[in-house]
């Protein structure tokens, strides 16, 4: 059954769907199935669980995955695993321990495997990994480490079609605080955020191929507080950027009872050079309650205002034929956060002009604490060479994908 091609007929027939949707069957393409809402057609499968703090995974084209497990956040008890499918599930094989903190893992225009650790970038051969593991930023390499410090200290990354690297530079602060704890004062920039070398940033690495070294790199854009959701349009090539905004803005509002709903969680489309205001501004250009008289009309603003703390830390550009047609080109976020908006994944889809700015769908929704599962939290989000969605959640150590077992793929093979 081919999904009509009007996004509100399509749209309206998905939300309906899912909101009677439930776990008919045990299994979901062979696997254990999870107790979650999904549209129809869709099943949500269990694929491996009991890693201690997963957060990046990497399909690659023969099935199996990769996962980092930062296995807390202590230095050195990080480690990459390699899945494999076999006849009873997925059977796991430690490939590298005892790492500092490994988050993003992308793979390589070179075909090696890139990780970020914090304050670096490595990458390996997975024909050999321990004995081909080297530099690509900090460490041993020439190109600077990077910052690491304070609140977001993780590293996420992508390659674009040219095969520059596009870093997360995550802020230190929260909104620009002292030690202490206390508001910025109102009348100072905020330093971590200003100069040559800001925090709260995206870096672009340009890489000399097929050496894969570094030979330049530039701030690309800052005022964004912490980046670890980014995503290249599979179109336009367009840098698309899931902001986790701030914290505790109540502190400052005393007429606010809490920040349940304040500020939004946003998307931002990254332009070169641009400003998007962190710690200055929020939402859609307000001045921060710390800085009242922020000129903010000079900051760019967001393309499209998010869930609050739905905290977004990973998202793709669907390009598989597998889906329904209705999700072709949308853009897959997943919402990490443990409050009402988060614990979910939603497909933003297309507009008239291809961005990611039409309707809101729940993919994988009521995926609360229950007596036999856990809440989901969910890290990376990777499409497979099946065109399946695999995502990491490390709140109760699973990786899991979602799956279309409806009666049709209309556009695979095409």
């Amino acid at each position: 059954m081919k999904i009509p091609a009007p996004y509100h007929v399509a749209v309206a027939c998905l939300a309906f769907a899912a909101s009677t949707a439930h776990a008919a069957t045990p299994e979901c393409g062979g696997l254990p199935r999870l107790d979650v809402t999904t549209p129809p057609g869709f099943c949500v499968a269990q694929l491996a669980d009991g890693f201690k703090f997963p957060r990046g995974l990497q399909p690659l084209a023969n099935g199996d995955l990769l996962v980092t497990d930062m296995g807390g956040w202590e230095e050195g008890r990080g480690s990459i695993w390699l899945l494999t499918r076999g006849a009873q599930g997925y059977e796991r094989k430690q490939l590298l321990n005892h790492l500092d903190r490994p988050n993003g893992i992308v793979l390589g225009p070179d075909g090696l495997i890139y990780v970020g650790l914090v304050k670096r970038i490595v990458r390996f051969d997975l024909r050999d990994p321990a004995g081909t593991m080297s530099d690509v930023v900090g460490g041993a390499s020439k190109t600077a480490p990077l910052p690491g410090l304070g609140r977001h200290l993780l590293t996420a990354m992508r390659f674009d079609r040219k095969g520059d690297l596009y870093v997360n530079v995550g802020s230190a602060t929260d909104h620009c605080e002292n030690a202490d704890g206390a508001a910025p004062a109102p009348d100072k920039a905020c330093a971590e955020a200003e100069g040559e070398s800001p925090l709260g940033s995206i870096r672009r690495y340009g890489m000399k191929w097929p050496a894969g070294t570094v030979e330049s790199s530039e701030v690309y854009a800052r005022g964004l507080r912490n980046s670890m959701a980014l995503a290249f349009h599979p179109v336009s090539n367009a840098l698309w950027q899931g902001e986790n905004s701030r914290d505790f803005i109540q502190a400052a509002m005393p007429k606010l009872a809490n920040d349940n709903n304040l500020p939004h969680d946003e998307l931002n489309l990254v332009q070169r050079g641009a400003n998007y205001g962190w710690p200055y501004c929020y939402d859609d250009r307000q001045p921060s309650p710390e800085y009242p008289q922020a000129d903010c009309s000079k900051y760019r603003k967001p393309e499209r205002l998010l869930p609050a703390h739905a905290a977004p830390l990973g998202m793709l550009f669907y390009t598989a034929g597998r889906f329904p047609e209705v999700y072709k080109n949308s853009l897959i976020v997943g919402y990490h956060g443990y409050r009402q908006h988060g614990h979910r994944l939603v497909a933003l889809l297309p507009d008239k002009a291809g961005a990611p700015l039409g309707k809101s769908v729940d993919l994988i929704s009521g995926w609360t604490s229950k007596p036999h599962q856990g809440m989901g939290a969910p890290v990376d989000v990777k499409q497979g060479a099946d065109g399946n969605i695999y995502i990491a959640e490390d709140r109760t150590g699973r990786i899991v994908s979602l799956r279309y077992e409806g009666e049709t793929k209309a556009a695979e093979g095409k």
